[in-house]
């Protein structure tokens, strides 16, 4: 079992966007089953390429009750997930499905970062703050606004970095680390180039995961199992799966019964996570409300206070410093962002493939309650 699943680790995993997109497409071919689709980006990669989202439907076309495994939310995360979807297609689970169940996977549904190696969509939002309903007033962040030209200063390095520096450890102090990581992570909507940017109305990437529900016509199924691969919360190759407040304590008790005590929640402080605004979870509770659950599978990576300096510095080459995206530096800053977000070594990726395993196991089971 040992030998079988580093040799998995090192097949699944890929180096580029480009590599795992062609890895799906060709295990899908292998698989010859289900219903496969491609929906293409208006961005474009780091040379020209196209992008894209690609989605593959395994069982009964009008099952019941449907899991659904998406990969990327946080572009540059997609190597977990991506991997994490690829293992499930080469031990062929769709075999095990039952008449009256289906599994959806969607590859890459932030195609841009993931080929870009960002955490944020072609519009430079946090997809995973952009689910809120933007007919109603925008969430505020005080603490944000506040500490906004710190957290993505104008500059790099040097007095003006220090300075913010000296302005964040003040602000921590004084009101706790809680708080910071709150003002800090959990969605702002005033700061377009800023950390955590939830946007100012759908991004293209929202607006895909929407077509593809409508198009598979999820809304109308008995009950949905949503698994979304994240990484770089908790302990380095921990695979925590957290439950977001949309649900509230109904959908943490729901993921309890199939996922057992292990699953984390934000209203009980045991999640590696806040409480954030507009969580994709916001959107699946307003499309099913009890009739689903969703959570997030989060693989730890590295300290959150190692990969800081990598997304500001990301930030801020985006905002202030475009003209060196394309030299060493802005590669540089994308080899950084993409180490924090994803520890190309065997050891976590064995960790990764191990507990996704054991998820997909669950997740099949809990189709069948």
């Amino acid at each position: 079992m040992n030998d079988e699943i580093i040799d998995a680790a090192k097949k699944h995993f890929a180096s580029n966007y480009f590599e795992a997109r062609q890895k799906f497409r060709n295990y899908l071919d292998d698989a010859r089953v289900g219903e496969a689709a491609v929906y293409p980006s208006p961005a474009c990669g780091p040379c020209g390429e196209g992008l894209s989202t690609d989605v593959a439907w395994f069982g009964d076309p009008s099952a019941a009750n449907v899991g659904v495994m998406i990969s990327a939310t946080h572009g540059v995360e997609g190597y977990c997930g991506s991997a994490a979807q690829l293992d499930w297609l080469a031990g062929r689970g769709y075999e095990r499905l039952g008449s009256d169940e289906a599994i959806l996977l969607i590859h890459a549904i932030n195609p841009y970062g993931f080929a870009w190696d960002r955490r944020v969509t072609q519009e430079g939002c946090d997809l995973n703050r952009n689910f809120i309903d933007f007919t109603a007033p925008l969430p505020p962040n005080e603490a944000y606004d506040l500490l906004a030209d710190c957290l993505v200063p104008r500059e790099v390095s040097g007095p003006v970095v220090d300075a913010a520096d000296a302005a964040i450890e003040t602000f921590r102090a004084a009101h706790g680390d809680l708080a910071y990581r709150k003002a800090r992570t959990g969605g702002q909507y005033r700061h377009p180039t800023g950390l955590f940017f939830g946007g100012f109305g759908p991004t293209v990437a929202r607006q895909t995961l929407e077509r593809i529900v409508s198009d598979y016509d999820i809304g109308s199924r008995r009950f949905v199992l949503v698994v979304d691969y994240h990484t770089g919360l908790g302990p380095y190759g921990y695979g925590e799966l957290q439950c977001e407040q949309a649900s509230g304590m109904s959908g943490y008790e729901r993921a309890r019964e199939i996922f057992g005590p292990t699953v984390t929640s934000p209203d009980l402080g045991t999640s590696s996570a806040v409480v954030l605004n507009g969580t994709q979870d916001d959107y699946w509770q307003r499309l099913l409300g009890d009739r689903h659950i969703y959570v997030c599978l989060e693989f730890g990576t590295y300290p959150s206070e190692a990969g800081r300096p990598a997304l500001r510095t990301d930030h801020w080459l985006y905002a202030y410093g475009q003209t060196e995206i394309e030299t060493d530096f802005g590669f540089e800053v994308r080899r950084r962002v993409r180490q924090h977000f994803y520890p190309d070594r065997l050891d976590w990726k064995e960790m990764v493939l191990w507990r996704s395993r054991q998820v997909h196991r669950q997740m099949l089971e809990g189709l069948r309650l």
